[in-house]
């Protein structure tokens, strides 16, 4: 739907063209600043539609829901390579304060693609999405997904275009933004980092487990009249959490994951 507007705009505004670029940043910006609770709209719309649903189709599956797992722990995995190999000023360190690039990041994951994060958190999201099992939902959560990052990728790009100039201009040419249509992997120019990974993806880990919990919680009140969590449900998250802080405590208290140009 951005896209028709944006191309109606186009051929219909004539010198105003400009002033929707500067609408799409803008509203970029905005959604960036506050992208860590306006996905919590997904998780209450799912909620929504487990109560509005077919219930019985919720009923606990195993295979299902480890599938479901996967498909989360795959997006994760995505992130992992991606955080594990950026330097520092790179790969999603912008703040609330603004746009932050030392340097455009072209080798590894971002030879495929220029905005692996979000292909990464894409997946992750699936996995809950799936969790619904709502063809018609998961086909929204799509749409609005794509929309919701699309802004958010057009900012974060006029930034880096305004920065690196030619330099941003050629690499965006050879790679695409989301979806790789063709794979011409270059080796990252630095190591592994397993401590910079910890670092940066305690919170995003743990947070799969705290939704698939919140998303089993709710099932099986609405299915049984009882609050409880399924016993690998429950297994998982405790597993999860125990990870979460004790890597949480090293983070806080020693400096042990803190890595030079990282």
């Amino acid at each position: 739907m951005i896209r028709v507007i944006h191309i109606l705009f186009t051929f219909g505004a004539g010198k105003n063209t400009m002033a929707l670029v500067h609408e799409f940043e803008n509203s970029g910006n905005w959604l960036f600043r506050r992208r860590s609770w306006l996905p919590l709209i997904f998780i209450a719309g799912g909620l929504l539609m487990m109560f509005l649903g077919n219930r019985q189709a919720l009923i606990f599956d195993l295979r299902d829901e480890m599938i479901f797992l996967g498909v989360s722990i795959f997006g994760e995995m995505l992130r992992i390579f991606t955080v594990g190999y950026a330097p520092r000023g790179t790969s999603g360190r912008n703040t609330v304060a603004g746009q932050v690039a030392e340097e455009i990041n072209t080798t590894g994951i971002y030879s495929i693609v220029r905005h692996p994060l979000y292909v990464g958190n894409f997946f992750m999201w699936l996995g809950p999405v799936l969790f619904l099992k709502s063809v018609w939902f998961t086909v929204v959560f799509g749409l609005v997904y794509w929309l919701y990052y699309e802004r958010i990728m057009f900012a974060e790009e006029q930034f880096l275009r305004r920065k690196f100039g030619e330099a941003y201009d050629k690499w965006s040419e050879k790679v695409k933004a989301f979806i790789p249509f063709r794979v011409k992997f270059i080796k990252p120019a630095l190591g592994f980092s397993v401590r910079n990974v910890l670092k940066r993806e305690y919170n995003s880990f743990i947070n799969i487990f705290l939704i698939f919990a919140v998303l089993d919680l709710f099932r099986n009140y609405l299915l049984w009249k009882k609050l409880y969590l399924t016993e690998i449900w429950m297994w998982l998250l405790i597993g999860a959490a125990g990870i979460w802080l004790i890597v949480r405590t090293i983070h806080k208290y020693t400096c042990w994951l803190e890595v030079e140009g990282r």
